[in-house]
């Protein structure tokens, strides 16, 4: 029987020691670029969202706004990109945060949204859980609702997942793999 995330997780390249040693890099290039994997994908975020009363969809910088604005066309919904800090041309509200291997500071419109607005949050994959809780207060601070944050990898290792859960986010994770 076809097994949609198992099928993901093979088209997933593992690359150790980047971007420093000790780190297994999860890099999602392969699926993108095979039009049948990225289509069974999206297929799967887009039945997992098609019946929730949403009103945009936030991706994070870079690999979520591959998987969120894919989304948010299927879904006939917005995206807002929550971006690294400097990138964005407008009035904005940050967030810093810790990465598995350092910190960082996103960024959001803060016209991005508005007010009850539902949003559900997509990255490409989450470690540590800090650039999603980064991602959900600037939302927040901005007045919406994050409905689920969502993911194609998680690290559960690393502990970010049971952050995200904890936090009363629910997660949506395609597949994972242990270690880092």
């Amino acid at each position: 029987m076809f097994n949609p995330s198992e099928y993901i997780k093979e088209h997933i390249r593992t690359v150790e020691n980047w971007p420093q040693e000790g780190v297994m890099f999860r890099d999602i290039t392969p699926l993108l670029q095979n039009p049948k994997v990225f289509r069974v994908l999206i297929d799967m975020f887009v039945h997992r969202y098609m019946d929730e009363k949403l009103d945009v969809v936030a991706g994070l910088d870079a690999r979520g706004f591959i998987i969120g604005s894919v989304l948010a066309y299927e879904l006939n919904l917005g995206f807002v990109p929550i971006r690294k800090k400097g990138k964005l041309p407008f009035h904005t509200v940050s967030e810093q945060y810790e990465l598995e291997y350092g910190s960082a500071t996103v960024e959001l419109h803060a016209d991005a949204c508005k007010k009850g607005d539902r949003v559900v949050l997509i990255d490409d994959l989450i470690a540590t859980g800090g650039t999603m809780m980064a991602g959900k207060k600037l939302l927040e601070r901005l007045g919406a609702t994050v409905v689920e944050g969502a993911v194609i990898v998680d690290l559960p290792e690393l502990g970010g997942s049971k952050i995200i859960r904890d936090s009363g986010l629910p997660l949506y994770t395609v597949c994972n793999f242990d270690g880092h």
